[in-house]
């Protein structure tokens, strides 16, 4: 129903309850402006509807377009209580008789002459305005001097006033005048509102802390509990409690949550998905929210707190939490805009390390409650992103060898020679993945022991998948050079030495990948000099033989060959037994996989091999020698013999018992005295058990010595033979082989020389 009409301007007695003033709350200093300078009205004048009009206006504005939501929502409350007060007053309803109790002084009427009123005046006296100055002064101009509690002592005494004046029924004839007037008082209750959160977000500002302000806010939030403690049963708008403790939290909370969105604002560290500096990015984020939320938090130990304490008000927990919940807040934005292990190993070590660290907020001012920062990630929200961490490791860990790989490949293909560093051929293979490692088993090792062991088996899993896809592409035909092959050996034997010795649980398994890679690109290395020299080992024995220094090129590739052996790197174990210590022959394991040879050994088995293959060459010679050839052919094999010994003693090879070989066979080729034939072979089944009965008659061949007599000579060579096999064989001897790997096939001399 349409509202009746009033004068606004009228003049009306003076009534006893009517307040002094009543005039829009200003918001702060900065309101004191002639558009927002209350409006003077005669004493005792009431409020017209032009002046609540624009008294509502102005605040409504504020209200909504100024104020927090939380401000608007009082507003509405304030509102809907005083329209259903209406209803209930031009009704004459149990309103009016209820109420009339309250016009008694009692906690929510009057109480200028409480104590809490004389600490008011006190205090206002102490910033400039004493009582009568306070009362002389509008509630709107209190508000904006930011003279809280006198304000608020101004409305409870205008409440009570109007709480009396509706009991008494005089606002039966007028119920609008009732309803300007509480408008009005609530209309202020919500610029005491607005201003209580204006100076908690001002708290933290550029301009410093004011103290007497926050002081002022404590008083007044704790003066308004106790003037109403409770909702009143008739439901009564005037009288509801304001919530102002509630609204202050809220407003801290609001507070904090602007401060920590200031932190990197206008960066997207998640704007460009996979970027490579995107986790620098959300380090310079974290760095700064971190030293923003430190500096505020600190400045609210140092003087925030304090000057809250001062009146009996808790501080510290309530801005602590409301720190804590925007950094959690803003953290999960992060983490949903992670697109790389690198930002989530930057966040895991954010929460952990930075913000869960006992030192995050310096040295605790012991006036203020010793208040840890609570877990910033719950049990099951660290898990998931650890869980994602590890998935998007496992990519990264598998890319990043791709990437190995691929550069080894680019080198080998750009003929680059492999640099040479304390004397050792060094690829950047072993320092990328031992770096790759330790970088991911640090940061990881930083968040977690169980990250920690997590990462490591990813990348142990990862080396795993990588070796034989290395090896399979450094054996390819024309791939690398031996210099490469050099390098790759000694990079095996570097990750066995950093990898294995330092992290023995997650890469115990790759040891025999890696001895397998070893012993492979040592094989390659000795296939390719066999290759080399294979044909010039063909024309040994034969007439050309005798009148050229057909050995010298052989040995020129071994010498050449024994400078890649300086340049490799020893292995991290030896086999014992039968090793380059003691004169003794190749190491050869029974049983089981092979052993990486030491450079000494591997000079040893290119020893053993040109021996070898001089002995296959003489004793299938494709032409045999007599007369005088055979003597020249006998003289110039001891030469050579001589000449592989001093050789292989001046590269560094120990092997010894490789040097009677050629010269037994030589001897028995030009012995002159056929009876001392026999002396030479007992000399050989001694010196090299593995010998076998065609290895002796291919030695016959080499003589025409006679049905007879080759008889003699092989039945006593076959009992030299036993009695060798009896005394152990090859055994005895330390694993030498020499003539069982000479393969022969039977040929028209060996079949004459059995005959």
């Amino acid at each position: 129903m349409p509202m009746p009409q009033t004068e606004a301007s009228g003049p009306e007695p003076h009534r006893p309850q009517e307040p002094v003033e009543l005039h829009t709350p200003a918001q702060g200093a900065r309101r004191a402006s002639s558009e927002d300078a209350p409006c003077a009205r005669p004493e005792g004048s009431r409020p017209g509807r032009g002046t609540l009009r624009r008294a509502f206006s102005r605040v409504s504005q504020r209200a909504l377009g100024q104020a927090p939501r939380g401000d608007a929502g009082l507003l509405r409350l304030s509102g809907r209580f005083l329209f259903r007060s209406l209803r209930r007053t031009s009704d004459n309803g149990p309103a009016g008789d209820q109420t009339g109790a309250t016009s008694e002084p009692g906690p929510a009427g009057g109480r200028k002459g409480s104590s809490k009123a004389k600490e008011g005046a006190g205090r206002q006296s102490s910033t400039g305005t004493g009582p009568e100055e306070a009362e002389g002064t509008s509630v709107a101009d209190l508000i904006s001097k930011r003279q809280l509690l006198a304000a608020f002592e101004q409305l409870q005494h205008l409440e009570t006033g109007l709480l009396a004046e509706k009991a008494s029924c005089t606002f039966q004839q007028d119920p609008t005048d009732f309803a300007r007037r509480a408008m009005d008082v609530c209309l202020h209750y919500d610029g005491l509102t607005e201003e209580i959160g204006a100076i908690v977000r001002e708290t933290l500002g550029p301009d410093g802390v004011d103290a007497a302000a926050l002081a002022e806010v404590a008083r007044v939030v704790l003066a308004e509990e106790e003037a109403h403690p409770e909702p009143p049963a008739d439901g009564d708008f005037l009288r509801t409690p304001r919530g102002w403790r509630q609204h202050w939290e809220d407003a801290v909370q609001r507070s904090a949550e602007e401060r920590v969105r200031q932190a990197g604002a206008g960066e997207a560290p998640g704007a460009a998905p996979g970027a490579a500096d995107a986790a620098p990015d959300v380090a310079r984020l974290l760095a700064e929210l971190g030293g923003l939320v430190r500096r505020d938090l600190q400045k609210v130990q140092r003087e925030v707190h304090p000057a809250y304490a001062a009146a009996g008000f808790p501080a510290w927990q309530t801005y602590l939490s409301a720190f804590h919940g925007a950094v959690a807040r803003r953290f999960q934005e992060l983490r949903r805009d992670a697109r790389s292990y690198k930002q989530l190993y930057v966040l895991l070590d954010w929460a952990t390390n930075v913000y869960g660290s006992p030192d995050f907020l310096g040295p605790q001012d012991q006036t203020v409650p010793s208040e840890p920062l609570p877990p910033l990630l719950a049990p099951d929200v660290r898990a998931r992103l650890e869980d994602d961490c590890i998935s998007f490791l496992k990519t990264e860990i598998a890319s990043c060898f791709n990437r190995i790989l691929q550069l080894e490949q680019d080198r080998w293909a750009a003929a680059e020679a492999p640099d040479v560093l304390q004397g050792l051929y060094r690829t950047t293979l072993s320092s990328d993945v031992c770096m790759l490692v330790a970088e991911h088993a640090k940061a990881a090792g930083a968040i977690s022991t169980k990250l920690e062991a997590t990462t490591l088996g990813i990348c142990a899993r990862a080396l795993g998948l990588f070796l034989p896809r290395f090896k399979q592409a450094l054996l390819e035909p024309g791939a690398a050079s031996e210099p490469d092959l050099c390098a790759s050996i000694n990079a095996c034997e570097d990750l066995r030495t950093h990898l294995l010795a330092k992290f023995p649980e997650s890469f115990g398994e790759l040891e025999k990948p890696l001895v397998a890679a070893t012993c492979a690109f040592q094989k390659q290395l000795l296939q390719g000099l066999q290759g080399d020299v294979q044909p010039l080992f063909r024309v040994l024995c034969t007439k050309a033989w005798l009148t050229q220094d057909l050995l010298k090129p052989l040995m020129d590739k071994v010498v050449a060959f024994s400078r890649l052996l300086e340049h490799m790197a020893p292995p991290l174990a030896q086999v014992s037994g039968g090793g380059a210590g003691d004169g003794g022959g190749v190491p050869r394991a029974p049983t089981g996989d092979p052993d990486p040879l030491p450079p000494q050994e591997t000079l040893q088995e290119l020893h053993r091999y040109v021996v070898r293959e001089y002995l296959a060459q003489a004793l299938r010679p494709r032409q045999r020698f007599r007369g005088e050839d055979r003597l020249s052919g006998s003289k110039k094999m001891r030469l050579e013999a001589q000449a592989i010994s001093n050789t292989f003693q001046e590269l560094g090879s120990e092997a010894k018992w490789l040097g009677q070989a050629i010269p037994c066979v030589a001897d028995i080729m030009g012995e002159t005295r056929k009876d001392d034939i026999g002396r030479h072979l007992e000399t050989l089944i001694r010196s090299y058990p593995d010998i076998r009965r065609d290895h002796v008659l291919a030695i016959l061949a080499l003589r025409r010595l006679g049905h007879c007599r080759n008889q003699h000579l092989l039945r006593h060579t076959q009992a030299l033979m036993r009695d060798a096999a009896k005394a152990g064989g090859s055994g005895a001897t330390g694993g030498r082989v020499l003539f069982e790997e000479i393969e022969l096939s039977t040929s028209v001399g060996m079949v004459i020389t059995c005959i």
